[in-house]
């Protein structure tokens, strides 16, 4: 019976309005009576009880979503259960900050070992970026020393070096050719840039004769026949130029970019070459010395950086050889057409044979601009 009444009681809520007042509730004996056993009951349990479950809710914290709050009833004497759920204010901003609490010390602990973790491997990758960088400015100083040390022993005579005769022949034959087609695509940029200025001062001429065979009738035929040979001379020229420009383009194209190509594989091949003439002798100076194990360990180093720069050396000479040999067929076959069309217009051209200048541009494939059209000076297409 008092089992059933304890129950009753606790099962029971009491709503609470706004300002935390309880609301007109109905008489109940049995609800009174059930506060009484229950204050027996709990005067029964002992001191040391209370003790302990009030040590164990102030170490574990109660869960304000999940528990609820006991309130007075009737007299003051009376206990009831109370839902958290239904209180308004502090009690529930209470409860929000409370459960913020329990999670925000364990995220923020996260955080710090996140943040500890990075740091870490962030630390961990500059470290070794920075060893890498060290490693590479480490064995560039040393490779630059072994050239240089090399490089001064070649021209005080005291070095040796690898020479390969014909490669060499060939090499500076390319270079002298190198000038002497710069000297003519100066002089043929000088040419183009001259006839341009007088075909431009002839088409001013031939206009100034045809105005005045027209203000002039005493001297028009004479005026009026200049006029057309001015005309005639300047069409005559602007084909010419056509295929002069063409002529510059070309040798342009051969000296500018074939030949620099070439040069560019050259230099880095003679660069092998020192490298591999420093490690060379780098390796028979260390072969010359003692024999103990730090000895044999720093020459099997220098027998495999040795064997490295050898096979670079003979890449580099093997696409310097090859390059050569195209250089040559394509500098032949370039040069022979443009000498050719050279020849043809500049021939047709003085003589004033317009329709064999004419002809020698469609041979050469080449193409002009539609008549008034503003010609650009030579520097323009280049």
């Amino acid at each position: 019976m008092t089992d059933s009444i304890m129950s009753k009681a606790a099962t029971m809520e009491i709503p609470i309005n706004s300002n935390g007042d309880t609301g007109t509730l109905p008489e109940d004996d049995s609800l009174e009576q059930a506060a009484k056993l229950q204050w027996s009951l709990d005067e029964k349990v002992g001191s040391s009880r209370g003790t302990r479950d009030l040590q164990q809710v102030m170490v574990s914290g109660p869960n304000l979503n999940e528990t609820s709050i006991v309130s007075g009833g009737y007299g003051g004497t009376a206990e009831g259960i109370i839902p958290t759920s239904s209180i308004k204010g502090p009690a529930v901003r209470y409860n929000a900050e409370f459960n913020k609490r329990i999670p925000v010390t364990g995220l923020g602990s996260n955080m710090h070992h996140s943040s500890s973790n990075s740091s870490m491997a962030a630390d961990e990758a500059t470290r070794g970026v920075a060893v890498e960088k060290i490693e590479t400015m480490k064995k560039w100083g040393l490779n630059t020393y072994k050239c240089t040390k090399q490089m001064i022993s070649e021209r005080f005579g005291r070095g040796s070096r690898t020479v390969d005769l014909e490669l060499e022949a060939q090499i500076e034959v390319l270079r002298d050719t190198k000038k002497k087609y710069e000297n003519v695509l100066r002089l043929a940029r000088a040419l183009t840039n001259h006839f341009y200025n007088m075909v431009q001062t002839q088409h001013a001429l031939g206009d100034t004769f045809a105005d005045l065979s027209q203000k002039s009738p005493e001297l028009r035929d004479e005026f009026g026949y200049n006029a057309e040979t001015q005309k005639l001379l300047c069409k005559n020229g602007e084909t010419l130029l056509g295929a002069v420009n063409f002529f510059v383009s070309s040798i342009n194209t051969l000296v500018n970019k074939t030949m620099e190509d070439t040069l560019m594989t050259i230099k880095m091949y003679e660069n092998a070459r020192l490298e591999f003439d420093a490690y060379r002798s780098d390796l028979e100076e260390l072969s010359l010395g003692p024999r103990d194990a730090v000895a044999m360990a720093r020459i099997d180093a220098a027998q495999e950086q040795y064997q490295v720069q050898k096979d670079k050396y003979e890449r580099l000479r093997s696409d310097v050889i090859i390059k050569l040999k195209f250089l040559e067929e394509n500098k032949v076959k370039v040069m022979h057409k443009q000498l050719l069309l050279f020849h043809n217009a500049i021939s047709a051209y003085f003589a004033g044979n317009q329709e064999q200048l004419e002809q020698t541009l469609k041979q050469f494939n080449i193409k002009l601009k539609p008549p008034g059209a503003d010609k650009p000076s030579w520097l323009e297409e280049q």
